[in-house]
């Protein structure tokens, strides 16, 4: 109904009802229908309407009334950080998967409990609290966490502002990703996959070595495959789920593309798959398990790789050994896709097919997974 004229008094008044509340609102505003008039009322019936979009709107109508008063918008009552990020964090895990929640919002959570007894608006506190606690990049993750949560409140008509739009940190300078990034020779990758062969503690590896390196999967991927995902030549695997290690949960894969990875008949990934299939395997039943027979982690293929720094027996992974002879570069495991990407497209291979490969898309291949200085030399039989 919003503006009326009384037809006694042919006086302005707004009626209107707002969700939440039984009665109708009335307000007389006293002044006679005119063009002026109208567009004085009319402009306080705006206000009310974002007021009550903003959860703020004053239901005793003293804030809205006309007359010689100054009109105060009553203030919307501030939630503590804390309270308001758990609600926020209830609203994620609604379309969020565990795995995300835990990687990108655990530590932000943690450090919202040492926050409890502030709100958005001691927003310069909280960012220079988290600086003189935590790194530059913890700092700057949770300041842009918690403005991300404050549109959302807005969104929610929990707040009416974000005070940490306007204390964003300038992005921090990007650490060199060149060892994360780089992929080893394919002389390189042969030299690894021989020394895990004849490993006298992790030669059990190194089927799940060839794989990662002849298919360029993600490592939780290759965790997460059954006997179920190969067809019964071994010339098409099916990849549609990822283990994470850090939840322990078996989800889709990282940008839940579901693909098929297909090898030639007389290939070594079909010979490989072949050669540790069992008898009459379940369906079910993990590819790669690890010496006991447990689903493989990150966890394990790190300590194989890497080295075992933790615990009673320390001592060196298979890589680390090689790199401490000056066999091959050190470089992380997940070099193993790299390599393939790298190898797949100096072999002739599109940036479209190795894309589909690895489930990736074709920005990201040409962005990360070319490297002349990897691949100048003559590419010998991929």
């Amino acid at each position: 109904m919003a503006v009326t004229i009384d037809p006694k008094t042919k006086k302005l008044n707004i009626r209107f009802r707002v969700n939440g509340y039984s009665k109708q609102f009335y307000l007389s505003s006293g002044l006679k229908d005119s063009a002026k008039n109208r567009t004085i009322v009319e402009s306080r019936w705006e206000e009310i309407q974002r007021d009550v979009a903003l959860c703020r709107f004053d239901s005793t109508l003293k804030s809205y009334k006309f007359g010689n008063h100054q009109n105060v918008a009553v203030p919307v009552e501030r939630e503590p950080l804390d309270k308001l990020w758990d609600k926020f964090l209830a609203f994620q895990s609604q379309h969020l998967e565990r795995s995300t929640l835990e990687s990108d919002y655990k530590q932000i959570t943690k450090i919202t409990v040492e926050l409890s007894n502030l709100s958005i608006e001691d927003a310069p506190r909280i960012r220079d609290f988290l600086l003189s606690k935590y790194s530059y990049h913890t700092a700057y993750k949770a300041l842009a966490a918690f403005s991300r949560c404050c549109r959302w409140a807005i969104d929610s008509c929990l707040t009416d502002s974000n005070p940490f739009e306007r204390i964003q940190l300038p992005s921090p300078k990007s650490c060199s990703n060149e060892n994360n990034e780089k992929a080893y020779t394919l002389e390189q990758r042969d030299l690894i996959i021989a020394a895990f062969e004849s490993h006298p503690k992790f030669s059990h590896y190194s089927s799940l070595i060839k794989f990662l390196f002849w298919t360029g999967c993600r490592h939780g991927e290759a965790f997460a495959l059954t006997w179920g995902d190969v067809n019964r030549e071994h010339t098409r695997i099916s990849i549609t789920k990822a283990y994470a290690s850090h939840v322990h949960v078996v989800k889709g894969t990282k940008n839940n593309k579901r693909r098929v990875f297909s090898c030639a008949k007389g290939s070594r990934l079909q010979s490989l798959l072949a050669g540790v299939q069992p008898d009459s395997p379940d369906p079910k039943e993990l590819i790669f398990k690890s010496t006991t027979g447990q689903r493989l982690n990150l966890n394990i293929l790190n300590k194989c790789w890497r080295s075992n720094n933790t615990g009673e027996y320390r001592y060196n992974g298979v890589v680390r050994e090689l790199s401490d002879q000056g066999i091959v570069p050190y470089l992380k495991a997940y070099s193993t896709r790299h390599t393939f990407a790298t190898w797949a497209i100096a072999s002739g291979a599109s940036p479209e097919k190795v894309a589909y490969w690895i489930g990736d898309n074709v920005q990201t291949v040409l962005k990360y997974y070319c490297h002349p200085d990897v691949s100048k030399a003559e590419c010998p039989d991929f």
